[in-house]
């Protein structure tokens, strides 16, 4: 399936941070000839390709390549049932609101439908995002290709079977930019507390952090040996490693954590 074979227009349905760089990513790589986008505070700006609406109501009656849910959570019981025509035509859903589960979006249509659930993260919005998704038992190997390419558009893509791991990916992917950001917070933070100016601190923070996932991200090598070729044997950065890597350390402290999101991403699904 090529951007030139995909003839019919993508709906998206919400666009805030998450929608608008879905949207970006789709207009760059021209995945559609254009795009219908339901949002009442209209944050985009009109193109050529690009089509405003307020509410479902004032949508053309053709057919849809796709309709991208990109609505809160807390939206989607409200928001579905205007879309179950589309659904009675055998649309594809690609939902990204965080626990709603396939059923629950099927519920909401009212009749059975192909969706997708996908839960991506914020990188996203520079293109170095990643989604991964389950497929309900209507999507067929078409459909499902299909949202692998609007996934693709903005980042990496997985696909797993069972959509009770979805939790943990909402608490390792999902989430993770919050951790990270924190860790650079808080390595500048110490970095100042050794002496350094705000500034600099900061500055070395973001691109230490910004460049060894770079070189995670290239490099073949596992994490671990990554780590270990940074350590010297007495050095400086085995005194911090001593630290960090202690029973109660981090990685003690990232279990936890994780343990924590996966059961609060349960809880918003029931």
């Amino acid at each position: 399936m090529s951007g030139a074979d995909l003839a019919r227009p993508i709906l998206l349905v919400g666009c805030g941070k998450m929608g608008g760089a879905l949207l970006a990513g789709w207009r760059e790589r021209r995945i559609a000839p254009s795009f219908l986008v339901v949002e009442p505070a209209a944050p985009v700006a009109a193109a050529p390709d690009v089509s405003l609406h307020k509410g479902p109501a004032s949508l053309p009656s053709g057919p849809v390549a796709a309709i991208v849910l990109a609505v809160k959570p807390q939206s989607m019981d409200e928001v579905l049932p205007a879309y179950r025509g589309y659904a009675e035509r055998g649309t594809l859903f690609l939902s990204i609101a965080a626990g709603k589960t396939l059923s629950a979006i099927a519920r909401g249509l009212g009749v059975p439908a192909p969706i997708v659930r996908a839960m991506p993260n914020t990188p996203a919005a520079i293109g170095r995002g990643i989604a991964v998704a389950v497929a309900n038992g209507q999507v067929d190997a078409t459909q499902k290709a299909l949202a692998d390419r609007l996934l693709a558009a903005v980042g990496e893509v997985g696909w797993v079977a069972e959509e009770a791991l979805l939790d943990a990916v909402t608490a390792v992917s999902g989430s993770g930019p919050a951790y990270v950001f924190l860790l650079i917070e808080t390595l500048a933070d110490a970095g100042v507390a050794a002496g350094l100016p705000r500034e600099l601190a900061d500055r070395l923070a973001r691109a230490t952090v910004a460049g060894s996932g770079e070189l995670a991200r290239l490099s073949p090598e596992p994490a671990a040996r990554l780590r270990e070729a940074v350590t010297s044997p007495g050095g400086t950065t085995r005194a911090a490693l001593d630290v960090l890597m202690a029973k109660n350390g981090l990685a003690a402290l990232m279990k936890r954590a994780i343990a924590a999101a996966t059961k609060r991403s349960r809880e918003l699904a029931d």
